[in-house]
């Protein structure tokens, strides 16, 4: 007989939920499956990227898991917009979008069905924060779950990714690739199923899940299409229900201060992806925890980089795999004292306990702690006049990590890709992309069809490009990002002109706009912010309501806000 009272129980428990009842034996439960708790399963899955296509298979392992553990699992959906797709055109400003989308639908299904536990999956940029932002927001015992990697494609007898299609197009422009090289990479680059295969978004918020112990443990490198995915999944399951068996640790146990740091430190480590700094502060506001950008840079700067990624470096999440995965990483730290091993994770234990059993690092993909690539980590926060709130330069794999030079204005990416297209820009140029920031674009769009072209045009570190827009994981060079306060917001950035002396020091963390004090104060009192770009929709719902990017582009309060649903009485 059940003795435990469940959240479920408001939904079945009595004569007037006769229609409740009703509406579930609709589903094809019967009287057992009814009274046994219900589990949420959210994915992505569908065809509208690779990303996502491994979530068919591992959400029917998870929906074993479940039952087999005693629960009914109830599987729903959520969207997606893949970066890949949506770049370069007006369909990247859903992208950041997208994430508060899926928080706000995992609240409203989990909270609607007044369901006891989740299992959460991502596959995508946004769709790993957004998933565990949803698992946080609601606290139910929970689990996220990483659909996983894409394996990298050959190509002239080197492992290759995305990334190499988007800079193969600069290429192409400046005649080092022929049209037909191109092609031939084009279908070479992504050969599977699963998320881009370096340590871009997708595969740093993976690692992230994994540091902040929200996942089943070191499950984040196993690549997309390897059955492995099968069990980790169907574990999930399992471990969601023992969670409602024990009643925790809940999702906002797990996510403290600590554990965010801990997140941070594994980015720095790993020369993940800057998006990372946005999705961090996101995740602890569900928590109720005040965590922005300068507590991110706080870590950055304590924490060496040690594994040698793509972009900044040689290797990619399956050569993770392949040594030992991430609990290489996090038990190296843990030795180092970059990471406190006692923050709890999903299954009771500690990060220490179960990653104290990982092999050592294999000196190529992971060094130790104590002979890093970088004492300083692999991504800065730079401050400064032009950066009162902060802004943010992934220093991996930079041979110079100072530039100074003239600015080049342009009011929003198209303006900018088509001067770089025409390779209407000099070396020593500081482009400046603004008015593409998280109101002003609204949607902070992504910059990686540029930043790649100007790779491919062999100009990579010979100019430097700023914007109070995003840069994609696979971004490299010198680009500063996620420039706060924003131009639409009448920051620094809107002041800037064509030939004003910029500097940006990454060794000094400094991002200097070398004007007077003067004649900024004359051109602020001139400025006046431009007419939004979108009245009305989607996007202009969101230009009302989202934060800057030192707090994460966050669309409501936090955590601390609300109170926790109301639980069925005893």
């Amino acid at each position: 007989m059940k003795t435990k009272r469940l959240r479920s129980d408001i939904t079945r428990e009595g004569l007037d939920r006769t229609p409740h009842r009703a509406f579930m034996r609709a589903t094809g439960l019967d009287d057992e499956d009814i009274a046994k708790p219900m589990v949420g399963i959210v994915s992505m899955r569908g065809d509208l990227s690779p990303c996502n296509m491994t979530h068919a298979p591992q959400v029917e392992a998870a929906r074993m898991g479940v039952a087999s553990a005693g629960g009914t699992p109830r599987e729903f959906s959520t969207i997606s917009v893949s970066d890949g797709i949506g770049m370069n055109h007006e369909g990247m400003k859903f992208s950041l979008v997208s994430r508060e989308l899926i928080a706000d639908s995992i609240e409203a299904v989990v909270h609607g069905h007044a369901h006891d536990g989740l299992v959460a999956f991502g596959g995508c940029d946004k769709t790993l924060p957004g998933a565990m932002m949803g698992l946080v927001r609601c606290n139910v015992p929970g689990v996220f779950v990483y659909g996983g990697s894409a394996l990298p494609g050959r190509f002239e007898g080197r492992d290759i990714t995305v990334l190499d299609a988007y800079e193969a197009v600069g290429a192409a422009q400046t005649g080092k690739m022929t049209e037909e090289k191109v092609m031939m990479l084009e279908r070479a680059c992504k050969p599977t199923i699963g998320a881009c295969a370096g340590q871009f978004t997708a595969n740093t918020m993976a690692m992230v899940a994994e540091a902040l112990g929200l996942t089943v443990p070191n499950s984040a490198m196993v690549p997309g299409v390897y059955s492995e995915r099968l069990d980790i999944a169907r574990r999930a399951g399992q471990i969601v229900m023992k969670l409602i068996e024990n009643g925790g640790p809940l999702p906002r146990d797990i996510v403290t201060r600590k554990a965010l740091e801990n997140a941070c430190a594994l980015v720095a480590a790993t020369g993940g992806s800057t998006n990372a700094a946005l999705h961090i502060p996101a995740i602890a506001n569900e928590a109720g925890i005040a965590f922005d950008v300068d507590d991110v840079a706080a870590v950055f700067a304590r924490t060496p980089l040690i594994g040698d990624l793509r972009p900044g470096g040689k290797y990619v999440a399956k050569d993770v795999y392949d040594i030992g995965g991430v609990s290489v990483l996090i038990r190296e730290l843990i030795r180092s004292g970059h990471i406190d091993g006692s923050c709890v994770t999903v299954t009771g234990r500690t990060l220490a306990e179960e990653h104290g059993a990982a092999p050592e690092p294999d000196e190529k993909v992971v060094r130790r702690a104590d002979q890093p690539i970088l004492v300083d980590g692999g991504l800065a926060v730079l401050k400064g006049n032009l950066a009162p709130s902060g802004a943010l330069l992934k220093v991996a794999g930079l041979a110079k990590r100072v530039h100074e030079g003239p600015a080049r204005v342009f009011d929003g990416e198209d303006a900018c890709a088509e001067a770089v297209s025409q390779r209407r820009y000099a070396e020593g140029d500081v482009l400046i992309i603004r008015y593409e920031g998280p109101a002003g674009g609204p949607g902070m769009r992504e910059m990686l069809g540029v930043t790649a072209l100007i790779y491919g045009q062999q100009m990579g570190e010979k100019v430097a490009l700023l914007t109070d827009g995003r840069f994609s994981g696979a971004t490299r060079g010198i680009c500063v990002g996620h420039i706060a306060p924003e131009a639409a917001a009448g920051g620094p950035l809107a002041l800037v002109r064509d030939g004003d002396r910029i500097r940006i020091d990454g060794d000094a963390r400094t991002l200097e706009l070398l004007v007077d004090d003067a004649e900024l104060a004359r051109r602020r009192a001139a400025w006046q912010p431009p007419p939004p770009n979108h009245k009305a929709g989607l996007l202009s719902k969101y230009a009302r309501t989202v934060g800057q990017a030192d707090t994460g582009a966050v669309t409501h309060a936090g955590g601390a806000q609300w109170p926790e649903p109301a639980a069925p009485s005893v």
